[in-house]
C-alpha cells in the first residue's frame, strides 16, 4: 500500500549560527588575554596600585564567561525538511528543546521580504499564515536557501504530477 511506503526526502538542511572562532582559536585568545591582563596587573602591582591587579583578572574572567555564553547560545539550530507529505521546520533552542512547524508542501510558498538594501526576511506562507525562519543566516544565505527550497518544492510537485498521471 502507498501509505506504508516511506516518504521521499526532497530537501534537508540544518541551519545554525556561524561562529568564526573555533575551540583552538578561543584557547589562544583566552591565553593571550590572560597573559596581557597578568602582565598589566603586575606592572600596576609594581608601582603600588595593587587593587588594580585583581581587576585585570576579573576582566579576563568576564570575557571568558561572555564567550562561554555565546558558545552555549550557538547550540540552537533549525532543521528544514521537505518530504512527500510535509514541509517541517524544527527549531531547537540552546537547551535542546524542540518545536516543530508543519506545512502542507502543496500549499506552501517561500517568501523573501526585502527589508533594506542589505537585509531580508525568509518565510514560509500557507493558508494565511506566515512563518519566519532562518534568522541565523546572512541575507545572502537566506536568498540561496529560498532558491534551493523553491527548487525542491517545484521538483516534488512535478514528480507528484508525473506519478499521478
Amino acid at each position: 500500500m502507498a501509505e506504508d511506503l516511506p516518504d521521499r526526502l526532497w530537501f534537508d538542511a540544518v541551519l545554525s549560527p556561524h561562529r568564526s572562532l573555533g575551540p583552538r582559536g578561543f584557547t589562544i585568545l583566552m591565553l593571550t588575554i590572560a597573559a596581557v591582563s597578568f602582565a598589566s596587573g603586575v606592572l600596576f602591582l609594581m608601582i603600588g596600585a595593587w587593587p588594580v591587579f585583581g581587576f585585570f583578572g576579573l576582566d579576563a574572567l568576564l570575557i571568558w564567561f561572555a564567550f562561554r555564553a555565546n558558545y552555549r547560545a550557538a547550540r540552537a539550530f533549525e532543521r528544514v525538511r521537505l518530504t512527500d507529505r510535509d514541509l517541517i521546520v524544527e527549531r531547537v533552542n540552546a537547551k535542546g528543546h524542540a518545536r516543530h512547524f508543519r506545512f502542507e508542501p502543496s500549499w506552501a510558498r517561500i517568501d523573501v521580504e526585502i527589508r533594506a538594501e542589505d537585509d531580508n526576511e525568509l518565510a514560509i506562507a500557507s493558508h494565511g499564515r506566515r512563518f519566519i525562519f532562518a534568522r541565523c543566516l546572512t541575507p545572502g544565505e537566506r536568498l540561496d536557501l529560498a532558491e534551493a527550497l523553491r527548487r525542491a518544492l517545484a521538483e516534488r510537485r512535478a514528480n507528484l504530477v508525473l506519478a499521478a498521471g
